[in-house]
């Protein structure tokens, strides 16, 4: 039982706006990883049960790390900040002919504390891209799906076999299949004009190898303008085609802030009668990317720290929730409804309440994955980014403490 959760059960409203969230005090009854009852605090339950007093904490979805590298970071070792970038991201790829081979030897170790970084944040979920070259050849992947297996009990996860060095550039077609064959779960891909060098050729090996073997494609793309709308197009025409409808993401899309009015809602209606998605870390500093219009037209934006202090970055921290609250910062979501709606871009879409203020979230038969925070709402949760005190995974504890009260007796 888990006594005196705060769930949220209402908007309340003042000349048509919500102006508050109303929430409700609750035990829940959790059996073999899922809800099974949720009850009022004075309803009876079973006595000898295991209970954690939840003490009035909010109960809201655990969240979902969309993008991350976890094979390959600075995290757990020394202070190093990023590498300068004379000659762009190739010079980052020439960084990474000695680079990786340095940090194989402690990528397991390093891959573990990311994942322990995420869940304390309240991460249950992690898609991971994992570098596939010529460099390490499979051993990242190795050393990536040993330490997510470690942590089987507290997180799931899908794992996008990267091409870093260029799909074409570097040959990797062959390394690409056989990660496959090994179980990972998406197709990657970076940059088909400016490292790859031929859009066409790139895009189709990419989805070839997705339709071979059943799986989705997560692509890195970072080229703006008209290049990278190109490169968004063929693909979208490559997903239809192919019959990969739903199994396409797009990672960065940089290209999407360059979109003049009209043709914005054109290719997000394009992207969304597709089901292909955004994958996003809210870049500063570059052209604003265009989320709450992709939102409006039913695209499936999805967040993610990317890089956590690396070669690449020293910025990511491993918060999604303080990627929601950048979004929300950016796009001047400031009021109670939408910073509550906020929350479901770092959740995959769930949300407690939905648009019109309905309870939704928890339901009994739904998972125990959920997050507990020291606030009195969503909104507020995605405004001053509380620390998350327990994480939960299918009932169990996954990151932080819960007020053990077992052996006191339950109601009759």
């Amino acid at each position: 039982m888990l006594l005196n959760v705060r769930l949220e059960s209402g908007y309340q409203y003042e000349n048509g706006h919500v102006i508050a969230t109303d929430t409700v005090l609750r035990n829940i009854r959790i059996d073999k990883g899922t809800i099974t009852k949720i009850l009022d605090p004075t309803a009876p339950y079973e006595k000898g049960l295991a209970c954690y007093d939840a003490k009035g904490m909010l109960l809201l979805p655990s969240f979902k790390e969309m993008h991350i590298h976890l094979d390959k970071t600075y995290y757990g070792g020394p202070w190093k900040a990023a590498a300068t970038r004379e000659n762009g991201i190739f010079s980052m790829i020439e960084l990474e002919q000695s680079l990786l081979l340095e940090l194989l030897p402690t990528a397991q170790e390093r891959a573990e504390k990311l994942i322990e970084l995420i869940l304390s944040y309240g991460s249950t979920f992690a898609r991971s891209h994992c570098n596939i070259d010529p460099v390490v050849g499979l051993k990242n992947l190795e050393k990536l799906k040993r330490a997510l297996a470690n942590y089987s009990d507290k997180i799931a996860h899908e794992i996008v076999a990267f091409p870093q060095h260029g799909l074409l550039r570097s040959n990797a077609e062959g390394l690409i299949r056989d990660a496959m064959k090994l179980g990972v779960t998406h197709v990657g891909g970076l940059d088909p004009t400016l490292v790859d060098g031929n859009m066409e050729k790139s895009l189709q090996t990419m989805v070839q190898i997705a339709v071979d073997y059943n799986a989705g494609i997560d692509i890195h793309l970072h080229e703006g303008g008209e290049t990278g709308l190109k490169a968004i197009r063929r693909l979208a025409d490559l997903t239809e085609e192919a019959g990969l409808h739903g199994k396409v993401t797009i990672s960065h899309a940089f290209s999407l802030a360059s979109l003049a009015p009209g043709a914005d809602v054109e290719m997000a209606n394009r992207l969304a009668s597709l089901g292909i998605s955004i994958a996003s870390h809210v870049p500063n500093g570059k052209g604003v990317m265009p989320i709450p219009m992709l939102q409006e037209q039913n695209v499936n934006v999805m967040l993610g720290n990317d890089s956590i202090t690396d070669h690449w970055s020293p910025f990511g921290i491993g918060d999604i929730l303080q990627k929601a609250h950048r979004a929300a910062e950016l796009y001047g979501w400031s009021n109670e409804y939408n910073l509550s709606r906020a929350l479901s871009l770092a959740t995959g879409g769930i949300t407690p309440l939905d648009e019109s203020g309905k309870q939704v979230w928890p339901k009994v038969g739904d998972d125990a994955t959920a997050v507990l925070v020291p606030a009195s709402c969503s909104a507020e949760t995605v405004a001053r980014l509380p620390k998350c005190a327990a994480v939960l995974y299918k009932g169990n504890v996954a990151s932080g403490l819960l007020d053990d009260t077992k052996h006191k007796k339950g109601k009759q």
